[in-house]
C-alpha cells in the first residue's frame, strides 16, 4: 500500500479522535513492541482514559483491519499487535504533524 494512502487513513482516522485515546494507542506501537489487547487496554486505563476492555479490543482490531499499519501475530493462543516493518516513519509523521 502506497504512503500516501496510509497517511490519509491515518489523519482521518486521528481526526475522528475527540478523546486522544486512538492517539494515545498509536504512539504506544511506535516503542516497536508487540501488546495484547490487555496491555493497550491498562496502558489507557494508566492514563485516565475512560475505556472498556472490550471497547480496546475492538479498537485495536480495526486499528488492523482499516488502517493496514498493524501486524497480527498469533502464537501461544493471544494475538499480538504490533506496528509493521516500513510504518514506523510513516506513523511518526502523521503524529508529529497532528
Amino acid at each position: 500500500m502506497p504512503s500516501g494512502k496510509v497517511k490519509e487513513r491515518l489523519r482521518d482516522y486521528l481526526r475522528k479522535d475527540e478523546t486522544g485515546v486512538r492517539k494515545a494507542v498509536l504512539q504506544l506501537f511506535l516503542k516497536e513492541k508487540r501488546y495484547t489487547t490487555e496491555v493497550v487496554y491498562n496502558f489507557l486505563k494508566e492514563k485516565k482514559f475512560n475505556v472498556t476492555q472490550k471497547g480496546v479490543s475492538a479498537m485495536v482490531g480495526l486499528m488492523n483491519t482499516k488502517l493496514g499499519i498493524l501486524g497480527l501475530d498469533m502464537r501461544n493462543s493471544r494475538n499480538l499487535y504490533f506496528l509493521k516493518e516500513g510504518c514506523r516513519d510513516i506513523l511518526k509523521s502523521v503524529l508529529d504533524n497532528y
